[in-house]
């Protein structure tokens, strides 16, 4: 749908395991984050969508493909597309890279609910359009 959203982040030694390789679980985390700017920077105020309009995300759906291990002092860059956007869910395409080598992909799909009954409820129509274009 768009040009992809770039993140950067280093790993911390937090984000390894005792074998000095990235936790499989922090490329979630890593993808997370990346996904959260990309809203950011879109303009959606994921806090004043909570107070002001009860509504937040909530993944329904990740589908992961670990290829190669980042390890200790690398910087990797995450690149999320958004493939499609509706009223109630969204869906991601996401890759983190280590300079032009690719480590692991993940397609999500996330979902807009009311922060107090957990039931689907629609992005307001400006944060729709974003997600579009």
């Amino acid at each position: 749908m768009n040009q992809p959203h770039t993140f950067k982040i280093r790993v911390y030694y937090e984000d390894t395991d005792a074998g000095g390789v990235v936790y499989h679980s922090n490329y979630l985390n890593f993808t997370e984050r990346a996904r959260s700017e990309m809203l950011r920077d879109i303009g959606a105020d994921q806090t004043a969508l909570r107070l002001q309009d009860s509504l937040i995300f909530v993944v329904g759906k990740i589908e992961c493909r670990f290829i190669k291990p980042a390890i200790l002092d690398d910087e990797l860059l995450i690149q999320t597309v958004t493939t499609s956007a509706g009223k109630v869910s969204m869906t991601f395409s996401q890759k983190v890279f280590r300079g032009e080598e690719l480590l692991f992909t993940a397609d999500v799909k996330a979902g807009s609910v009311d922060a107090h009954t957990f039931k689907p409820k629609p992005m307001p129509k400006a944060l729709q359009e974003k997600l579009k274009s």
